[in-house]
């Protein structure tokens, strides 16, 4: 049992994995909202994928701050730095959303399908977002010279 453990601490500790932990469950609060917009507020998939972005980002940077990057997490001002994240995401999202958007135009079955497009699209927006995320939003506060 022992090797188990020490895997499960060795991906708990890992930050690209905590992302990507964060990352999963931001695609299941996306697939959510995807599927809302599309059913009940009678958006078409592209116009859908719009506001569940605007779900799955606020989810994430959450999740982030709270589990991947939390040492790194302002104390301070939540609003500057979920507008950080929002931002840093929007490189992601328009490499997801364009891969998205392709699959579904062009694509034969079962890739045209709105959510096998849209967990591919978020595979691609991880790579982005991990980076865009550690370098811009949650990176270490320089000390100020005292």
């Amino acid at each position: 049992m022992k090797p188990a453990a020490d895997f499960a601490r060795y991906l708990l500790g890992s930050r690209i994995w905590r992302f990507g932990l964060v990352g999963a469950a931001g695609y299941v609060v996306n697939a959510i909202a995807l599927w809302f917009a599309h059913h009940f507020v009678g958006l078409d998939y592209y116009a859908s994928y719009i506001p569940a972005f605007f779900f799955a980002v606020t989810f994430t940077w959450w999740g982030n701050r709270v589990l991947t990057f939390r040492e790194h997490a302002t104390r301070t001002n939540l609003l500057s730095e979920w507008v950080k994240f929002v931002a840093a995401n929007l490189f992601g999202f328009c490499a997801n959303y364009v891969l998205y958007a392709s699959l579904l135009h062009f694509a034969p079955p079962p890739m045209d399908n709105p959510y096998v497009a849209q967990a591919l699209g978020t595979l691609l927006g991880l790579v982005f977002n991990f980076t865009l995320s550690r370098r811009f939003v949650f990176r270490r506060q320089s000390s100020k010279p005292g």
